[in-house]
């Protein structure tokens, strides 16, 4: 009887030792899978896709780009800005109409007394289409690279308008009804409130002279004839 008790020790010994074997056989093997090189390990293309649509991507910073303005841009939105508030245009039907409209009362700054004073001088006498066509013409020669890039360096430049002598501008009479036209209109032709007929137009002459210019001739309004 001793002897089968022993036997059957000696049995369950041997199969506790074979179970202890396995598991660490096991537990080896897992751990050997940590270790497997990554060009060996798959991984599923679309895990792949989603973890790296979770990625913050991150940009570099953005860096303001300051951009040069000419001058002569500058001047204009300067003469334009300072008298902007000053012009009204409330649906009006004829250049009078837009005349009468405007606020002409106190002072002017230097390039709005430039413009008026040449319109004054220049066409006073002749109608507000007239005037207006006048005033275009030094606008448009500010806006020309022909010319000076201001209203007052177009006004002064030498041997262009007549009414300038010896550098300066006549005394002007500025509580005439004459006066008060000719800021209107340079309120209107500066803000663009109406179109003249000689758009682009960079001479002009009275009728009664002839200087041969070899320019395209725009159109003849009363006294003055207009050339581009």
């Amino acid at each position: 009887m001793s002897k089968i008790l022993r036997a059957a020790s000696v049995f369950s010994l041997a199969i506790t030792t074979v179970a202890a074997l396995s598991v660490t056989d096991a537990s080896f093997a897992l751990e050997a899978t940590d270790e497997t090189p990554e060009s060996e390990i798959f991984v599923d293309p679309a895990v792949l896709e989603a973890e790296q649509a979770n990625q913050t991507i991150m940009f570099a910073e953005p860096k303001e780009i300051v951009a040069e303005i000419p001058q002569e841009v500058l001047d204009a939105d300067k003469i334009a800005n300072s008298e902007a508030a000053n012009f009204t245009n409330s649906g009006a039907t004829s250049l009078r109409q837009l005349v009468s409209q405007q606020s002409v009362g106190g002072s002017l700054d230097a390039e709005m007394e430039c413009l008026a004073g040449t319109v004054y001088f220049e066409s006073k006498s002749e109608s507000l289409k007239g005037q207006l066509a006048v005033a275009r013409v030094v606008l448009a020669r500010v806006a020309s690279s022909r010319f000076p890039n201001s209203i007052c360096g177009v006004v002064y430049q030498r041997r262009q308008f007549s009414f300038i002598r010896g550098g300066k501008m006549p005394r002007i009479n500025k509580g005439h009804q004459q006066w008060r036209n000719a800021v209107a209109i340079a309120k209107i032709a500066v803000n663009d409130g109406w179109k003249s007929e000689v758009e682009g137009a960079l001479f002009f002459h009275a009728r009664y002279v002839s200087p041969r210019w070899r320019l395209k001739r725009m159109a003849r309004i009363e006294n003055h004839i207009f050339y581009r």
